[in-house]
């Protein structure tokens, strides 16, 4: 069986075609490989995790009977040692967990100094 003349140049055609809207897709386009979707869904999630646990930190940091003190601290303080001392007040750590949280630390902080 003979191959038509027209199919060699089609063939070459559709894969320089594929090859460019992959190029194109990639670049352009917005796609992404399932690694790399993986590792933004991990992020929008850690982020939202944190943006609702942010309201439990003031929370705390209202209920605590020296918060005014607290407060007076951790804006006196330098920004680098203020999640640190968040967390070291107890602010950070969310009921029935063990340890602080370090990103609602970092993220309570900045509301914190938003209000005062």
């Amino acid at each position: 069986m003979q191959t038509p003349e027209w199919l060699k140049p089609a063939l070459y055609g559709a894969l320089a075609g594929a090859a460019a809207l992959a190029i194109a897709g990639f670049s352009w386009g917005g796609w992404v490989t399932g690694g790399k979707a993986e590792q933004i869904a991990t992020d929008r999630a850690r982020l939202e995790v944190v943006a609702a646990l942010v309201p439990v930190c003031l929370e705390q940091s209202n209920q605590d009977p020296v918060s005014a003190t607290t407060l007076a601290s951790l804006m006196e303080a330098r920004p680098h040692q203020r999640d640190r001392m968040l967390m070291d007040a107890g602010w950070a750590t969310m009921p029935g967990g063990a340890a602080p949280n370090s990103a609602v630390a970092r993220a309570c902080m900045q509301e914190l100094a938003a209000r005062f």
